[in-house]
């Protein structure tokens, strides 16, 4: 009897156990894996207002030092500010 059992036992095992096992975790990888969970939405949210204000900030800086020195280069423009706000940075 042991001599059947133990074959038919590591062939189930093998054919059936192993790749049923194999699936179920690789179909729950690719269920997870295609998902944003609510913390790395809160993340993404900080991520973008973190950089929205350092580029406020950097469009600032750009503005007061065309204010200073009219022949700057910038690589990148900068905002048109009124000639009202230029005169009232000059003055500062």
């Amino acid at each position: 009897m042991d001599e059947v059992f133990v074959p038919v036992l590591v062939c189930m095992t093998l054919f059936i156990g192993m790749p049923w096992i194999i699936l179920h975790y690789v179909t729950k990888w690719k269920q997870q894996s295609g998902t944003i969970t609510r913390e790395d939405e809160n993340l993404l949210e900080e991520l973008y207002e973190t950089a929205r204000r350092l580029d406020d900030r950097l469009h600032s800086i750009e503005r007061i030092m065309i204010a200073e020195n009219p022949e700057l280069e910038v690589r990148r423009p900068a905002p048109e500010l009124p000639r009202a706000e230029i005169r009232q940075i000059r003055e500062r």
